[in-house]
């Protein structure tokens, strides 16, 4: 995951990603991350994984392709740390992807990333 301020990457982070295939997300419960643009539309230093940054997932076409299929969308899309209790793994939570179609980054990370990234920043999720 890069942080670009001004056109310029400004941090990398190696993050873990859903667990589902290498797929767009296609409804809830399928574990995909999705892909497309969107913005962090709310925060919550109070989340069961440490801090989370809540993603305006889904969009139009988002909703449009699980309406396709009959499915919801789903919406708890998340740039999160580890979850509570869980800090001690740091950097190898990224030996798998395990989320459910969240991006999380290790506590550390996601501290930083939550003093950078306010409400309203846009968000490219891309394979």
């Amino acid at each position: 995951m890069e942080l670009l301020a001004g056109g310029k990457v400004i941090r990398t982070y190696k993050v873990a990603l859903g667990r589902g295939d290498l797929a767009p997300k296609e409804r809830e419960g399928d574990g995909r991350t999705p892909e497309g643009h969107y913005i962090i539309d709310s925060r919550n230093g109070a989340s069961h994984y440490h801090k989370a940054l809540h993603v305006s997932y889904p969009n139009a076409e988002d909703r449009a392709r699980a309406a396709k299929l009959g499915a919801s969308p789903g919406g708890a899309i998340m740039i999160h740390g580890l979850p509570n209790g869980m800090g001690w793994l740091g950097a190898a939570h990224r030996l798998y992807d395990w989320t459910l179609g969240c991006i999380a980054v290790t506590d550390e990370e996601i501290d930083e990333i939550w003093n950078l990234v306010p409400v309203g920043t846009p968000v490219e999720i891309r394979p």
